[in-house]
């Protein structure tokens, strides 16, 4: 490659030596866990006890020893800020107090019954407190409740089809993995193990594009719409003004249902996106952190979509509904649930998070325009992200050429060498309610110091 070669502006020469510097000072200082990742390649599968770790792009992973707060410590001693906060599963904190406090609790009365505690009344009525109004199901991820509304909603319509948008994600759900190709909804590559043409259930259109929603709809076998309010879990993408409102109007228009996932958007407010911004959908899904850290979904529909699934639920032959595990719904996920939505879920920790994730937006901003990086910043509520592309992106094609893996690996190593973790798949960093504001500066100095030497001043 020629020394003046780029990728996202960045000379891929000083880029290979920037990498290589920063992967040999992190094995140097993390012996610790490399012995114990090397022991722990002896049993699990690919050295890891879930494959998805294996994408952190570190020499080997941090192995840790405990985590509070929005700090974690790691075996070989190093305190990190962590802005990764488990990928939004520990998005307020780690352990909030009230959740660790109702873990201890219930932990006394039981782990799971497959029968409700007394807990579920109160739960089942925050959850409409803060999300709307809803006839609520409990699952453990967002993949399981996004799987099951999608059964309902297929149900309910009698319509095959399920839209989603290029590029977006929904969680390991089959049935929506496609993506737009040259106008075209195929099967996204490289699903493993995939056998069925997926675009026989779902139909791919791009972000912000309501003229391509339309023209999808139009087919009438279209039963619902899926999508998040802003993408994310890729580039982020914002919607475009009045997308929303074209989704619903089109939906009502077309007859399929309008289904909004909210388990990363969750952090645009209280009541996530669709509360600060009025939307109104059918179908509601949020997972991640709505329980404080453990793991538990909530998926709902509205009264008249619920009357539609009770038809649909009456009329079919007996035989198992294909919804539903038995672990879901159990006494501990509403102990948590009650305890988050209404001791850590708050308007004073959510004023709190957007006030912090406020000054890291304007921080990384500053620090990409003293660089002259060709980057930009996007934040939603108490997501940031930093994008290695000069302006805001439109849709998920647009996100997807954005994405610049090999630069994105040498900063974020180089950010967790300086003492700052950042989620690995994308650029994505949480501002918890405990996040400290001198954490948020300490991010912004390392970031501004990654720059600075990746955009070193001979380039002005």
């Amino acid at each position: 490659m020629p020394e003046s070669a780029t990728i996202a502006g960045v000379r891929a020469d000083l880029l290979e030596r920037f990498a290589a510097r920063e992967a040999e000072r992190f094995a140097e200082a993390n012996p610790k866990s490399a012995a114990a990742m090397g022991g722990m390649a002896r049993d699990w599968l690919a050295g890891v006890p879930m494959h998805w770790m294996s994408d952190w792009p570190m020499p080997h992973l941090a192995v840790i020893e405990r985590a509070s707060g929005a700090v974690i410590r790691d075996i070989d001693g190093h305190e990190i800020d962590d802005f990764c906060l488990g990928d939004t599963g520990s998005m307020f904190g780690h352990s909030p107090a009230p959740v660790a406090r109702a873990i201890r609790d219930q932990a006394r009365r039981g782990l799971t019954y497959m029968l409700p505690s007394d807990a579920a009344a109160e739960a089942g009525r925050l959850l409409s407190e803060r999300f709307g109004r809803m006839r609520w199901q409990i699952a453990t991820t967002a993949t399981d409740a996004n799987r099951f509304a999608i059964r309902v909603a297929r149900a309910v319509t009698g319509r095959p089809k399920i839209l989603v948008f290029s590029g977006c994600y929904h969680g390991t759900v089959d049935d929506v993995m496609v993506e737009l190709v040259n106008g075209r909804t195929q099967t996204r590559a490289g699903l493993l193990g995939q056998v069925a043409d997926l675009a026989q259930g779902a139909v791919a259109c791009e972000f912000n594009d309501l003229a391509g929603v339309e023209a999808a709809l139009a087919a009438g076998d279209v039963a619902a719409i899926l999508t998040e309010p802003v993408m994310t879990n890729s580039c982020m993408v914002l919607p475009a003004p009045g997308f929303h409102d074209g989704l619903r109007r089109l939906a009502s228009q077309y007859g399929a249902l309008l289904m909004i996932d909210e388990t990363h958007t969750i952090s645009s407010g209280l009541g996530g996106y669709t509360g600060v911004h009025g939307l109104k959908p059918d179908m509601f899904v949020v997972g991640k952190c709505v329980a404080g850290g453990m793991p538990t979904a909530a998926w709902g529909m509205t009264e008249a979509v619920a009357q539609r699934y009770a038809g649909a639920n009456a009329a079919r032959p007996p035989g198992h509904s294909g919804m539903g595990t038995t672990l879901s719904a159990n006494p501990m996920q509403f102990a948590c649930l009650v305890a988050n939505l209404s001791g850590v879920m708050t308007p004073a920790a959510y004023a709190k998070m957007e006030k912090g994730a406020a000054r890291l937006a304007v921080g990384l901003a500053r620090a990409i325009a003293r660089a002259g990086a060709p980057w930009h910043v996007a934040r939603v509520g108490a997501r940031v992200e930093f994008i290695c592309a000069p302006e805001p992106l439109r849709n998920g094609t647009e996100a997807g050429m954005a994405h610049h893996p090999r630069v994105e690996a040498a900063v974020h190593v180089a950010l967790l060498n300086r003492g700052s973790l950042i989620a690995p798949f994308h650029n994505m960093m949480l501002v918890s309610p405990v996040t400290r504001r001198a954490q948020i500066d300490r991010l912004v100095a390392n970031f501004t110091g990654v720059l600075a030497d990746l955009f070193p001043p001979e380039r002005a």
